[in-house]
């Protein structure tokens, strides 16, 4: 037993560990991680933001639940979409997934 102590008191007398390459390593992994997950996905919620703040009567769009439409009426957080003949839905503005081109729809 006392064998093991005094080896266990050996290994302290040398120089205490560096922390820099601990903190080095925790700074690659982190430019890692915002270059591969939270830069992309701040782009494409700014193109997103962009897309539903340039939305104008007229405009074919898909909703998150997959229904296409066509805006008629516009609201600061709202907007109407025919999705059929007289048949009107209102959603939020963030429930709008993509802007087809004119002429997507009658196709």
């Amino acid at each position: 037993m006392d064998f093991l102590i005094s080896a266990a008191h050996a290994q302290q007398a040398g120089a205490p560990p560096s922390m820099w390459p601990n903190l080095i390593l925790l700074g690659v992994f982190f430019l890692i991680f915002w270059f591969l997950l939270i830069r992309p996905q701040q782009k494409r919620l700014k193109e997103h933001q962009s897309m539903v703040a340039a939305l104008q009567k007229g405009d074919e769009v898909i909703t998150q639940g997959g229904v296409a439409g066509v805006v008629r009426e516009l609201d600061d957080s709202f907007i109407t979409v025919e999705i059929a003949t007289d048949v009107k839905v209102k959603i939020q503005r963030q429930a709008v997934t993509a802007v087809l081109p004119k002429g997507s729809l009658k196709a």
